[in-house]
Parts: C-alpha cells; sequence; structure tokens
C-alpha cells in the first residue's frame, strides 16, 4: 500500500508537514490510543472500587425510590452482589475516563484535519461531557422512574412482588447508557457542521423527520404507550436536536460554499480514497514515518 501523507501531532509539540503514515503506523497509531483509553477506564474503575459503598447505596436508593412500597428487591445468586460492584465500578470508571478516552479519539483524528479544524478539540471535549452528563441525569431523575411506573402498571393482583436486584439494575444501566448514546447528537453534530458535512439548513429541513424519530425513540426506549411518557420522553429528544441545529449554525465555517451538494460529494470522495487505498499494492515507503519535534 502506497504510504500517503499524514501529518503526526505529538503530544505537547507543534504540528508539521514533513511525517509520513502508513497502513502499519495508523494501525500502531490506534493501539495506542486504546491503550491509553483502555488505561484510563481501569484507573477510574479502581477510583470507583475505592468508594463503593456510597456509590452502591446511591444507586439502591435511587432504584428503591422508583418502586412503590412493598416492592422488595432480593438477590438469588452467589455471585449477584459481586456482578453489582463491579457493573457499578465499570459504570463509574467510563464515566470518569470519558473527558480522556474523548480527548484519545481527537488525537487519533486530529492529524487528517486542517489546522483550522484542530482549534475545535476544546469545545468538542466541553460539548461531549456536558451531553454525556445531561444524559446520565436524564436517565436517572426522569427516563428510569418513568419506566418503573409503566411497568408497575401491569402488577398482578394478589401477587407480591420480589424483583430481582440484577434485573433491576439491568434495567437502570441500560437506560444510562443508552441515553449518553443518545445525548451525544449535539457532539456529533458539532464535530461535522465543523469539518462541513452537516450545515444548520440541511438540519432544519429535515425536522419534521427528527419529530417522527423522536417519538418513535421514546417508545422504544420507555417500553411505554401512554402519550404522556412519549411526549415527555420526545420533548428532550427534540430540544437535542434543536440545540444541535443552533450548534451547528454556530461552528459551520461561514466562508463554506454555500452549495448543499458538498456535504454528500465530500463522502462519496473520502469512500472512494479509502477504497482505493485498501485496493492498491503496498510498497516500500520513499521517507520512513517519524515523529516531528
Amino acid at each position: 500500500m502506497n504510504a500517503t501523507p499524514h501529518k503526526r501531532l505529538d503530544d505537547g509539540h507543534h504540528d508539521s508537514d514533513d511525517g509520513v503514515m502508513g497502513l502499519l503506523e495508523h494501525l500502531d497509531e490506534l493501539r495506542t490510543r486504546l491503550i491509553k483509553a483502555c488505561a484510563a477506564v481501569g484507573l477510574g474503575m479502581v477510583i470507583a472500587f475505592l468508594y463503593a459503598g456510597p456509590l452502591a447505596a446511591f444507586v439502591v436508593t435511587s432504584m428503591k425510590r422508583a418502586l412503590p412500597a412493598g416492592i422488595v428487591l432480593v438477590t438469588s445468586k452467589p455471585g449477584e452482589g459481586f456482578a453489582f460492584y463491579f457493573d457499578l465500578a465499570l459504570i463509574s470508571g467510563i464515566a470518569l475516563a470519558a473527558p480522556f478516552v474523548a480527548y484519545q479519539v481527537w488525537r487519533f483524528i486530529a492529524p487528517g484535519l486542517y489546522s483550522s479544524e484542530k482549534r475545535v478539540a476544546l469545545p468538542f471535549l466541553a460539548v461531549a461531557v456536558v451531553t454525556s452528563l445531561g444524559g446520565l441525569a436524564f436517565a436517572h431523575y426522569l427516563l428510569f422512574p418513568t419506566t418503573m411506573r409503566f411497568l408497575l402498571g401491569f402488577q398482578l393482583p394478589g401477587v407480591r412482588a420480589m424483583w430481582r436486584m440484577e434485573d433491576t439494575f439491568d434495567l437502570y444501566k441500560n437506560t444510562l447508557l443508552g441515553m449518553v448514546v443518545v445525548f451525544q447528537l449535539p457532539t456529533i453534530v458539532f464535530f461535522l457542521a465543523r469539518v462541513r458535512l452537516v450545515s444548520a439548513r440541511f438540519l432544519w429541513r429535515h425536522v419534521k423527520h427528527a419529530v417522527l424519530l423522536s417519538f418513535i425513540a421514546s417508545a422504544l426506549l420507555t417500553a411505554s404507550v401512554d402519550p404522556g411518557n412519549q411526549v415527555l420522553t420526545a420533548a428532550p429528544l427534540m430540544g437535542l436536536y434543536l440545540v444541535s441545529i443552533g450548534i451547528a449554525w454556530f461552528v459551520y465555517p461561514k466562508n463554506a460554499d454555500a452549495d448543499e451538494s458538498g456535504p454528500i460529494l465530500r463522502l462519496v470522495f473520502t469512500a472512494g480514497v479509502i477504497d482505493q487505498a485498501l485496493r492498491a499494492p503496498r510498497r516500500p515507503s520513499a521517507q520512513p514515518w517519524r515523529v516531528v519535534r
């Protein structure tokens, strides 16, 4: 495969045009970033284990608060308690390491961007952190209690409910993780608009489709047929979409070409370049790759 010019931005140093990276160097760079991200998550898990008691009390109290009086949470397997603490530490570790992981993602993709596009690193990380916290808060304080009230509406008469801790926590965990992913919409739009792949005009033109998708996502997330619950969940999703339109309008380069076919053409061109790169035979690089300091 032909070695392709690729800027290498070393930590703490300026960028330059002299570096050359081939496929193996890209893979080595990806491995390095993944190792650092995993190490950060591991360190976050260790910190979470140090505070496992308060974290467990907070989560269990929150789940029991969403249940009506008389509902008992039980454990039915010897390892269920350990699995709960491990999952709790994993979620907490990912939350603590999220800014650093996002930074590693940015460091991997930044060398392929122009210098003007690299200046969005700090805003990109800030938006990612804020939206992640918003997703956690929305799931914890609104979506999970709403889902529990809906499920408890099918409680059988004369039957005492004794819910397994593992199943209840799985529902809680999946709700948190799902909303963190959904709330990344402004972050994704921020990046795509900055590199001129989407625009505020494009998003506004498809707002009616966003309304439909918001209610579909609300029905899937809440598992509820109650219109009130669906509107309660769909409203923040639509709010995220409207915020994303504002972000796209603010960060989209003002000197960009007004032709709306540009994003599509850029996607097609990028796909063609990747396809040709994968098909091209590998030849020795005329200049060994090096880190410019």
